[in-house]
């Protein structure tokens, strides 16, 4: 009874939704229109659960056609998203499974994903771990970037140890806290702000940005594992899954 009820209800629904393309001839009156529309409110009273599974359908379908948005994407970027020349790449440069992180400074979600990056370093060798910047957060981590993006264009080879100091830094990443850390390691802060001065166009950012949006990334930390677009902060013990299934068979779902 409940199947045929919830077929009479999606009929009713297609009908009703569609009643502007029915012939005049075929089209529900006033009349009929309230008795399908009582009967439907009546039964979806009686049985509520309806609307939860109608919810996590949509769900679904929508976080099937964000990945099938992110696939396309990735597919179309590849070069820019795992070879981009304004990128910093730890573990081993010639992995077979490359994770890219996009991140945020002043992300609280990031600093805590720090440690996740560090044990999938630890744990395997034969991880490259790209390192890409997305400063959403507001003027710091604007002002911030600024900085990390002069730093990375003098002592590349430094970055990692900028990127765990900053990142893992209990202060709010800005153009104060960003400089600290890379004198500290050696960068003199004139060569910092010469290198800040002649990089107006920012390229680096306008590539980060696009990529984000046509991968629809709307938060950090997401990452790019293989030909999927993983958002949020999931833990290592994800990462590295989907890190062996791609070593398995080539996808991050076997």
């Amino acid at each position: 009874m409940a199947f045929n009820a919830r077929k009479i209800i999606a009929a009713s629904l297609i009908l009703l939704t569609a009643g502007a393309a029915i012939s005049p001839a075929y089209a529900f009156d006033a009349k009929q229109k309230q008795e399908i529309g009582d009967f439907i409110k009546e039964y979806l009273v009686a049985n509520p659960e309806i609307l939860l599974e109608a919810q996590k359908a949509l769900k679904q379908k929508q976080a099937d056609e964000q990945s099938a948005q992110a696939q396309a994407a990735i597919t179309d970027n590849e070069k820019a998203i795992f070879q981009s020349p304004y990128d910093v790449t730890l573990g081993n440069p010639k992995g077979d499974v490359t994770i890219v992180e996009f991140y945020d400074y002043n992300c609280g979600y990031c600093k805590r994903a720090l440690s996740d990056m560090e044990t999938i370093l630890e744990k395997d060798k034969n991880v490259r771990f790209v390192l890409k910047e997305l400063p959403i957060l507001g003027p710091d981590s604007m002002a911030a970037h600024k900085v990390s993006t002069a730093f990375r264009a003098i002592a590349p080879e430094k970055y990692g140890d900028f990127h765990r100091a900053l990142l893992g830094g209990e202060d709010r990443a800005n153009e104060e806290t960003a400089m600290a850390v890379a004198t500290g390691l050696g960068v003199p802060e004139a060569d910092l702000r010469k290198k800040m001065a002649e990089n107006t166009q920012d390229d680096a950012v306008k590539e980060v940005y696009t990529l984000a949006n046509d991968l629809g990334i709307t938060g950090t930390p997401s990452y790019v594992i293989g030909k999927e677009a993983v958002y949020g902060a999931v833990g290592a013990e994800e990462i590295e899954t989907k890190v062996t299934n791609v070593r398995t068979c080539g996808k991050t779902v076997c």
